[in-house]
């Protein structure tokens, strides 16, 4: 007998037994329906052993063919196809980067907004992140001058070569001397200024603290303009043209004592490139930090050592292939007569232009500069241009 077989007559025969406890029992004979309830438990132990070992010899049965065409525990010459599938299925989704392609409906996925995307927060960042800028200012380079009218002038005692006492012998006359002579250096307050409008829902809905936005910008545009005025007046200057280092050493040379001692070599990124390529005989280079301050550097050239500072081609730009190289101390060379250096105004009714802050519902932000940039003294610095452009 199989145990195909005896699973069948097991199970009738439990049939029977059942019907047999359910009969007694409807003859309230209770002593036969326990016996047959008690057979009925016993095949039912029977049946569960029966169906236990059919499973496991099955089971048996598939792993010896299952591992003899396992390439990890078989012979590993014919893959079974239930691994080819899997790697033809591992190599489908490597080929779509392992994307999830998915019928309408089939699933949830934060990629559908519709299907539950919309719980799945999105990094949008409110705050306002500013790009590194050099924010460079040609101010520190001159002389400031607060100033509280809108004209006025400085006077100045013109350089002259002095001669000296006469020699003059006993009871003679003694010679008048020359006197000194004076000049005047003028200037002229102008206004500068712009305006810049902001909504009143951007104020109040950002989570970014816009006002200061503002501010910053105002005085980045002050700034801008202070190295425009300044850089006019440099250009303003009689240009001395620089074709070597020989050039710059001899500009620097006609500075005299009385500038040399507090003047310096002032160039862009593009000057900055040229001295860096300059070597000696020896190979070494000319440009090198400064031994007591590491982040400024100096040009050593001979007996001279020169202090250098460079500022982005966007504060001082060059003009082509030609290079700025500004030698000397503008703290002596420049003015800048300050009437009122930033004024920073804000309305939500005034009128500008097109604007209507009332109307539009917005606020009307106003930056103001009050000064002039004139030449304080020609001597004290040198405005070289030197070419790159290829000789012909």
């Amino acid at each position: 007998m199989t145990l195909k077989e005896r699973l069948l007559e097991l199970k009738n025969s439990r049939a029977a037994s059942l019907k047999a406890a359910e009969e007694a029992l409807e003859k309230d004979d209770m002593d036969e329906h326990g016996k047959k309830m008690a057979e009925v438990k016993g095949y039912n132990a029977q049946i569960e052993a029966t169906e236990d070992t059919m499973a496991e010899l099955e089971k048996g049965a598939a792993d010896p063919e299952q591992k003899s065409k396992d390439p990890q525990v078989g012979d590993g010459k014919k893959p079974a196809s239930g691994f080819m599938k899997a790697v033809k299925a591992l190599a489908d989704a490597a080929r779509r980067g392992f994307k999830v392609e998915k019928a309408q409906g089939d699933n949830l996925s934060e990629g559908e907004a519709a299907d539950g995307g919309y719980t799945v927060p999105e990094d949008i960042v409110t705050k306002i992140e500013e790009r590194r800028d050099a924010k460079e200012s040609l101010r520190d380079l001159v002389t400031v001058v607060r100033v509280k009218t809108n004209k006025g002038a400085r006077t100045f005692k013109k350089r002259k070569q002095l001669k000296g006492f006469a020699t003059v012998a006993e009871a003679a006359k003694i010679p008048k001397s020359e006197g000194p002579e004076f000049e005047r250096v003028e200037y002229s307050i102008e206004k500068r200024g712009g305006f810049l409008p902001v909504t009143n829902e951007l104020l109040e809905d950002s989570d970014e603290n816009i006002s200061q936005v503002v501010v910053d910008w105002m005085g980045d545009e002050a700034r801008v303009t202070d190295n425009k005025e300044i850089v006019e007046v440099i250009k303003a200057h009689a240009s001395t043209e620089l074709k070597s280092l020989d050039d710059i050493i001899t500009a620097w040379i006609k500075l005299g004592s009385a500038f040399r001692a507090t003047s310096a070599i002032i160039t862009n990124d593009d000057g900055l490139g040229w001295l860096a390529t300059l070597k000696d005989k020896n190979d070494r280079y000319l440009l090198s930090p400064n031994p007591a301050d590491p982040k400024r550097l100096q040009l050593a050239a001979g007996p001279h050592v020169i202090p250098i500072k460079t500022y982005d081609n966007d504060t001082l730009p060059s003009e082509g292939t030609k290079i700025p190289f500004v030698i000397g101390d503008l703290k002596e060379g420049i003015f800048l007569f300050d009437r009122r250096r930033l004024t920073l105004t804000m309305s939500n009714v005034a009128v500008a232009g097109d604007f209507n802050a009332f109307e539009q519902d917005m606020s009307l932000w106003r930056g103001t500069l009050r000064d002039d940039c004139v030449e304080r003294d020609a001597d004290a610095y040198v405005y070289g241009q030197l070419d790159t452009a290829p000789g012909e």
